[in-house]
């Protein structure tokens, strides 16, 4: 730990670009974190199945396995700003539908489903350029830190989302939460216009997007066993782990007897754990090597799931829900940081488009695989599973990868 690291780190809010964007983030995903909360409590009000959870989560997150390489390559070869503009008007349209939908009584679970499709397949073609902003507003070196500082307000939108949301669903209802993801895309767009540097038109890749070239890149990121490992670890740890939030409503309304109040608590717990773990990272020297922090959180993740399907105390759940959040930020920050460090900026979305797949794909299928399980054995049985089979395969993980050279 480096008291310098994490002045150095908190400095990076105090630039004009940096700290405009980093504020437009926040209000952004406070919007997506209140209906995060809402939509998967709305799905089960309108009598929406384990099953059919898992699903509206698989069709959010489902898109990403085909797309989102594409999104790379977009991010390298294209206009940016434009790549976010386009997408980001899609994907407000969809809480928009949601809220006239609600306003006439004309909801149904199919529906919400085929909107989080939508807002999936925007989000695998636009996220590898949300994610590779902060490489391009700030020097090489604070690239370490740009993305711990991300991830703040990241997590601190956990927080602060859910509590809105729990207010606005207990008062007028999901509609509330709704609006306000809607009304939360204006700042962000309109500040990442502004931060984005326009495409040099010289440096684009003259020949365009071609498959041939996205598998050459691809490739030539999975050569480097160090990126191999990592890229290992973000996959099962969503596929094994992630769906403890998927499934979260279910396992607060069937094991605890809660309401919307309970769940939204618990996932600002998530929220508050991780943005700690993002408050440690600002204080680890960028030079270090991420692999190990990555690696032992992810198991740590797994440990968590196995008592959060013992616990039986709503402290002890919200307790643990603050240790996943921690655990979850810790490793997939610290790998996010060393992918897009070990990148050059000619294929730097390309990278963050491989990031994206291994985290958003593992949670589709994890998500209904689990969805699965959740329907025949019950969430507690399934969440054990989930977490015996995550400390397993990352032990194996670390065993392996963590010998190799760091080559970064």
């Amino acid at each position: 730990m480096s008291t310098a690291a994490f002045k150095e780190s908190w400095q990076l809010l105090r630039t004009r670009r940096f700290g405009t964007f980093w504020v437009a983030s926040l209000l952004s995903n406070i919007g997506t974190w209140a209906q995060q909360m809402a939509q998967p409590w709305l799905m089960l009000s309108l009598g929406a199945s384990p099953f059919l959870l898992g699903l509206d989560s698989f069709a959010l997150a489902a898109p990403v396995l085909l797309l989102t390489l594409v999104g790379g390559a977009l991010a390298d070869a294209s206009d940016r700003r434009q790549t976010i503009l386009r997408f980001q008007f899609l994907q407000m349209l969809c809480p928009i539908a949601v809220v006239l939908l609600l306003a006439f009584n004309a909801t149904q679970p199919w529906m919400i489903i085929v909107l989080s499709l939508i807002v999936g397949i925007t989000d695998g073609l636009s996220m590898p350029s949300f994610q590779s902003i902060v490489p391009s507003i700030v020097e090489k070196e604070q690239i370490a830190n740009g993305i711990a500082l991300n991830s703040t307000q990241f997590n601190l939108s956990r927080i602060l989302g859910p509590a809105i949301a729990g207010v606005l669903m207990t008062s007028v209802g999901a509609v509330g939460a709704f609006a306000v993801s809607a009304f939360s895309y204006v700042p962000f767009v309109l500040v990442a216009l502004w931060v984005l540097p326009r495409l040099d038109v010289s440096e684009a890749p003259k020949e365009g997007f071609h498959w041939r070239g996205l598998l050459a890149n691809v490739r030539e990121v999975l050569k480097r066993p160090a990126l191999r490992g990592v890229l290992l670890t973000v996959f099962f740890s969503s596929l094994l782990c992630a769906p403890l939030l998927v499934f979260c409503p279910v396992l607060v309304q069937e094991s605890f007897h809660g309401d919307v109040s309970h769940f939204g608590l618990v996932m600002g717990c998530f929220g508050a754990g991780g943005l700690c773990g993002a408050i440690v990272l600002l204080c680890i020297d960028a030079k270090r090597d991420r692999r190990p922090i990555s690696n032992c959180f992810s198991i740590l993740y797994g440990v968590v799931l196995v008592l959060v399907s013992l616990v039986n105390v709503d402290w002890g759940l919200q307790a643990l829900f603050a240790l996943a959040g921690f655990s979850m930020t810790m490793s997939n920050t610290s790998a996010n940081t060393l992918l897009q460090s070990a990148s050059s900026t000619s294929v730097r979305g390309q990278t963050v488009s491989m990031f994206m797949l291994a985290m958003r794909g593992g949670m589709a299928l994890g998500a209904l695989l689990t969805g699965v399980t959740v329907a025949a054995f019950g969430v507690r049985h399934s969440l054990l599973i989930n977490g015996l089979l995550a400390i397993g395969v990352q032990s194996g993980i670390a065993l392996y990868f963590l010998q190799q050279p760091a080559d970064i």
